[in-house]
């Protein structure tokens, strides 16, 4: 059964966004690409300041409420939705809940075949990227660069601190069936 699902997890200025960029290259036909940040955009200003909705702390922390898991299950259940129809997904995740992060996924995706990837990135890597970009809160690609991975399984996982995006690309394209 050919792959419909690649879900990329890692932590902020990981590198996942550069991966996915390149395997909607290589990979044969068209794939969409959908990430948290394509839900927290969608999102509006006012689930940013609620107490139900996400906070960006000064120190790079997320928290989030009720309201936004909420819009975050409906949304994983469309993603899952547009799979099951037959678009091909690439998911650019940050699983802040590790396990139960995956497990909320898992659930969604049911039977569809996915291929679970793991990019990883040393925390002081991740932060350099992060000032160099300049459109994210300092702090969060080091709080992000391991607890993300806590307890997630992979069926791989690529390390860009010292390995290009076209690389890992590749790497995943090689598993995709």
């Amino acid at each position: 059964m050919m792959t419909q699902v690649i879900v990329l997890n890692g932590g902020s200025s990981s590198g996942k966004s550069g991966i996915v960029r390149c395997l909607q290259a290589v990979l044969p036909g068209p794939w969409l690409a959908l990430g948290t940040d394509t839900l927290v955009d969608a999102m509006p200003a006012s689930m940013r300041t609620a107490d139900g909705g996400i906070d960006f702390a000064p120190d790079g922390e997320v928290v989030v409420g009720p309201e936004f898991r909420r819009l975050e299950a409906a949304w994983i259940e469309g993603v899952a939705a547009m799979a099951r129809s037959g678009a091909r997904v690439i998911v650019d995740e940050v699983f802040l809940g590790g396990t139960e992060s995956q497990r909320r996924w898992r659930t969604a995706l049911g039977d569809l075949p996915v291929l679970w990837v793991g990019v990883r990135c040393d925390g002081s890597v991740a932060a350099g990227r992060e000032v160099a970009r300049g459109d994210r809160i300092v702090g969060m690609a080091v709080s992000q660069a391991e607890v993300v991975h806590r307890g997630v399984a992979y069926d791989l996982e690529v390390d860009t601190t010292r390995t290009e995006s076209m690389e890992c690309a590749r790497a995943i394209a090689e598993r995709v069936q």
